[in-house]
């Protein structure tokens, strides 16, 4: 890989859309970083791994992949198939290990309660009648966004994006942390991925921890914390490049 300066590309999670960077693309567009915010299908991992992946396969010289909640189990599957990607930066996210299921590891979680707040419902597929699932919007700032006014949760339950069962049920494959250096922003008050997963995946991954006082979506709660660790790993992987 060359020392070009990579573009950072923001994956969002469940329930969300990439408007949820919108504060982290301000301020990295501020400092000259070039940035984009693909939108993520959530129809399952196999299907969104591969969708990503083709995406930073097609974005010109190195890529930092950065990914919220469960974009944190997509880029840890599409940076295993695309080359250019030269670090993972995991914020309240998924770093999940190969053949690991993310509704068994949150099944396993002391500190989420995103289960007990989930709504089913149907959508046509081309085998039988696939499920997938919305927060109740009674519950979403709780499990979901509980530092940001109510005013903004309420519009962010009106906006949400379901996400498939596949998401939870597809085993994971074999995760790009292993050869890749990560970091990790740890949200301290994170009820949906579970601050004792984020925090625990970080650990078994090697990544460099930012531990910060907040809710899941840390990215929108502070923004200019969450830039600040992907500029950090910006510069690590620009240092860290070989010179062309």
């Amino acid at each position: 890989m060359s020392n070009e300066v990579p573009t950072v590309v923001l994956v969002h999670g469940a329930f969300a859309d990439a408007s949820s960077w919108n504060g982290v693309i301000e301020r990295l567009q501020a400092r000259g970083v070039r940035v984009t915010a693909p939108a993520n299908p959530l129809r399952g991992i196999a299907h969104d791994s591969v969708y990503t992946a083709s995406l930073f396969e097609q974005t010109p010289g190195p890529v930092l992949a950065v990914g919220h909640s469960y974009g944190g189990a997509v880029i840890t599957n599409a940076a295993s198939r695309a080359k250019n990607v030269v670090g993972l930066v995991f914020v309240a996210a998924f770093a999940p290990a190969e053949g690991e299921t993310l509704g068994e590891v949150e099944a396993g979680s002391k500190d989420s309660v995103l289960n007990s707040a989930l709504v089913p419902f149907k959508y046509p597929g081309g085998d039988g009648t696939p499920v997938e699932f919305a927060i109740h919007p009674d519950k979403i700032r709780d499990a979901f966004a509980a530092d940001l006014p109510p005013e903004q949760t309420a519009l962010m339950a009106a906006t949400q994006r379901p996400v498939a069962e596949a998401a939870f049920s597809e085993p994971s494959g074999p995760p790009a942390w292993k050869r890749l250096p990560s970091w990790t922003v740890v949200a301290t008050g994170d009820k949906a991925a579970g601050t004792d997963v984020v925090r625990s995946q970080a650990e078994r991954a090697g990544a460099a921890i930012t531990e910060v006082e907040g809710s899941h979506v840390i990215m929108i709660s502070q923004p200019q914390t969450v830039t600040d660790v992907v500029l950090e790993a910006l510069a690590a992987v620009e240092a860290a490049a070989p010179v062309a």
